[in-house]
């Protein structure tokens, strides 16, 4: 389904996919590309994340018009989309000028963004003399003049020669850009230098390169990520400027490893703290904390380290995930107080009445009909529980 909406008087054109329940990546695309520039990444992160892609003005079916444009107007135009679509804290990734874009976003609106991903990109990209000469060369002559010398910066030598026909078809997407938003972007890059407002993000932040990009080499990127407070700095073998396309399984590795629970400095029970909050809540755990005493101590510790900072900080299941599969195991084993607990905690978790139910009754089938009658009896009482809270 085409996605459409008026940001700053432009038509932008955008793809949310992805169960609500799951936490939202946000992705900005290179100059000359569109939102297909992530198809190969996706797939392997669909069960992890909620997408939203978008063509930035005067690329892909997003309208195009007349430039220069500045680079505060994408900054603008990505900060319209989220807040038009109700999202008030987002992990954003992008993508060489995407990638200035979002730290042009991460600073201006530090609360929006949650965490950062900049690929093969930086605080300044290139010489203004070298954008001068590539607006003028493709005003003149088109941007089929310029194609393959792009082409080779996009993307390693060893993708170019073994994968002809995939080579082929993002070239297409290049050279089918519109000119006037090419070369109106190209201007927005000539002019943007982020030097001191990079340097002020606070934000978690992840920097990937390829080893063989051409446009943004890894001592450019990694003079950004020296630049931003505690970012990490990663690089990518055999990719150019293009890893989400010629390298997807590695980005999504260092996506997946980024984005989940653990932060530096965090050890397996602050990690495990901080996850049994977000799912627990932390009204449940201060009540549990403030009634722990020396004898139990060390349970409460092997529980925080072992179950929530070994098992639930995983990110090979969603937390929701998580949440149904303890419900039908606690309701099969007849834990009483514990299934409560855990049908409690899906306002946290993202798990629906509706799965819920479906839950218990896959439990009904596999253990019994005595042990959902007692999770359906428990559920119930929650859900009550619920409703009445919000009538309050």
């Amino acid at each position: 389904m085409t996605q459409t909406l008026a940001i700053n008087g432009v038509h932008l054109h955008y793809q949310l996919e992805g169960p609500a329940h799951l936490p939202l990546l946000v992705f900005s695309n290179s100059l000359g590309t569109d939102l297909r520039v992530w198809d190969p990444l996706l797939p392997l992160l669909a069960n992890q994340f909620r997408f939203l892609r978008y063509d930035k003005r005067g690329h892909g079916l997003s309208a195009c018009p007349a430039g220069p444009y500045r680079l505060d107007d994408h900054i603008d135009d990505l900060i319209g989309l989220l807040d038009s679509l109700g999202f008030e804290q987002v992990a954003l990734c992008g993508l060489s000028v995407g990638g200035m874009i979002a730290q042009g976003v991460a600073a201006r609106r530090p609360g929006l963004v949650r965490e950062l991903i900049l690929c093969n990109t930086a605080h300044k990209i290139g010489p203004a003399q070298g954008w001068e000469d590539r607006i003028q060369a493709i005003r003149q002559h088109g941007i089929e003049a310029v194609a393959d010398a792009v082409i080779e910066r996009w993307l390693a030598a060893v993708f170019r020669q073994q994968r002809p026909q995939e080579l082929a078809l993002w070239r297409n997407m290049l050279v089918r850009t519109p000119v006037e938003g090419y070369v109106a972007t190209c201007a927005a890059i000539r002019d943007a230098d982020l030097t001191d407002s990079s340097a002020r993000l606070t934000q978690p932040t992840l920097c990937v390169v390829g080893d063989q990009d051409g446009a943004t080499p890894p001592e450019l990127v990694q003079s950004t990520a020296a630049l931003i407070p505690d970012s990490r700095f990663e690089v990518i073998a055999n990719a150019g400027h293009l890893p989400c396309v010629e390298q997807p399984a590695s980005l999504a590795a260092l996506i997946i490893d980024f984005l989940g629970e653990y932060r530096p400095g965090l050890n397996r029970l602050d990690l495990g703290m901080k996850v049994r909050r977000s799912v627990l809540g932390n009204a449940h755990v201060d009540r549990a904390e403030s009634r722990k005493t020396p004898f139990d101590e060390p349970f409460q510790t092997f529980i925080t380290e072992g179950a929530w900072g070994s098992v639930w900080s995983r990110t090979g299941l969603s937390k929701r995930d998580r949440s149904l599969l303890t419900i039908a195991l606690m309701a099969a084993l007849g834990h009483e107080e514990e299934l409560a607990m855990h049908i409690r905690a899906t306002r946290n978790t993202g798990a629906s009445k509706a799965e819920v139910l479906e839950v218990l009754l896959q439990t009904a089938v596999y253990a019994g009909v005595p042990a959902a009658n007692t999770a359906f009896r428990i559920a119930k009482d929650v859900y009550n529980e619920f409703e009445s809270q919000e009538e309050q």
